[in-house]
């Protein structure tokens, strides 16, 4: 259950056997279904997850209704509301399965004390929160600045799996436009 984990750790930080062997304590493995919430508005998240396999969404829904995709993860990704998490405040997202997923969770108690029994996977949470800050960075100046052929054209570059795999309707919601838009802007580049 722990192979996509290791070999994720494996390509930032040197870990011993020894280290994965204690890492392995801190999670609890879940199978979720198609559809099953992991964390709903208004909870506070209490785990991390790790995607093993399957695929998860994060999503806010504004008061008319509207879903607006804020982030997607599968194999080898990593899904939490991080702000919930680590100031247990009530989330302000939900986060689902697009598909039926496996999942390793880590609650921040368990978290806390594996970043101390375990200095290394300090520095891989720490690559990590940089990688995220700066693909966070990333996404809000092209939400700015971008048009709406340019977020496709970037998001079809940079991760063409996502657009295979997930369905058109929220790769629309996560470009913030409507799926018609989206609709002519696929073929427009077909043309």
């Amino acid at each position: 259950m722990f192979e996509v984990f290791f070999s994720q750790v494996k390509d930032k930080v040197l870990i011993s056997e020894q280290e994965q062997n204690l890492v392995k304590t801190f999670f609890s493995p879940k199978k979720i279904r198609k559809k099953q919430y992991l964390l709903q508005e208004g909870d506070v998240c209490k785990h991390l997850a790790f995607v093993e396999k399957g695929l998860l969404r994060s999503y806010s829904v504004d008061e008319r209704g509207t879903e607006h995709m804020i982030h997607f993860a599968w194999e080898g990704w990593w899904m939490a509301d991080i702000l919930s998490f680590l100031s247990a405040e009530p989330s302000t997202y939900f986060i689902d399965a697009i598909e039926e997923s496996e999942l390793l969770l880590i609650s921040f108690q368990g978290f806390e004390e594996m970043l101390l029994k375990v200095p290394v996977m300090e520095r891989y949470f720490r690559i990590l929160f940089q990688n995220n800050i700066i693909s966070k960075e990333r996404r809000l100046i092209q939400s700015l600045a971008y048009s709406a052929e340019e977020k496709y054209l970037h998001l079809l570059a940079n991760n063409p799996k996502l657009v295979q795999k997930i369905p058109q309707n929220l790769i629309a919601s996560y470009l913030g436009i409507t799926p018609e838009t989206l609709s002519r802007i696929k073929r427009k580049i077909k043309q």
